[in-house]
């Protein structure tokens, strides 16, 4: 019990694909449990998430961890083998300090998934390409990975660029991460993908898609994961 290790997750979430990720390249060993969201959310995840009710949750030795970027932090705390994070404490608050700019894009880039009106649609895409191009050209710069020569925490944080945003484009009609606006971004996210760690674990392309199609007629403001 002490040593168990269980994550609360929900299959297309990008949330649940960082702790996924993460647990993978620290090669810890650890139980799945699938949450039917949004609506049928299991005792358990409501008992070791009281105050927001999201996945993804980390139980570890029964004790709950919530929030995907505390339990990359955590994770990074307990295991310490294959680090996330530069040693350097200056090179590591940099680091931080990109990992904690990804949650301004939340907001623009889920009003642009969820918004029908085309208007609102092209100020959200305009404000999250706006985003993408203070990311490429502050933080990734001229860099294959935001963490140098391999992928760290800032690239697991914005890993979800790489497959839901194609995803995204694709159910909107429109271009986000374009290669002639945004070159350097756009390549990072081929190399991540790439990457075989995260290549072996990521959903199926085309259920995602159906996914985020039937969230979009839905028009549904619910957010089941953080």
């Amino acid at each position: 019990m002490a040593d168990e290790v269980k994550l609360h997750g929900f299959w297309p979430s990008p949330f649940s694909q960082r702790v996924i990720w993460a647990f993978k390249i620290k090669g810890v060993d650890y139980d799945y449990m699938e949450e039917d969201l949004p609506h049928n959310k299991s005792e358990l995840l409501l008992k070791y998430n009281p105050v927001y009710k999201k996945i993804p949750v980390l139980v570890h030795g029964g004790k709950p961890i919530a929030e995907s970027l505390i339990i990359l932090e955590y994770i990074e705390d307990t295991w310490p083998q294959n680090p996330l994070l530069p040693t350097d404490p200056y090179e590591k608050a940099l680091a931080r300090f990109w990992i904690k700019f990804v949650e301004s894009m939340c907001p623009p880039f889920r009003a642009l998934i969820h918004s029908t009106d085309e208007g609102e649609q092209e100020k959200d895409a305009k404000e999250v390409v706006e985003r993408l191009k203070t990311l490429e050209e502050k933080a990734l710069g001229d860099k294959k990975f935001f963490g140098g020569d391999a992928i760290n925490m800032v690239d697991i944080a914005y890993g979800s660029l790489s497959y839901w945003l194609k995803n995204v484009e694709i159910a909107l009609g429109m271009r986000l991460l374009d290669p002639n606006t945004l070159p350097r971004l756009n390549e990072w996210a081929e190399n991540f993908m790439k990457v075989p760690v995260i290549q072996e674990n990521l959903p199926d392309r085309d259920k995602l898609l159906a996914y985020i199609r039937i969230v979009r007629e839905r028009g549904s403001q619910q957010n089941p994961s953080n």
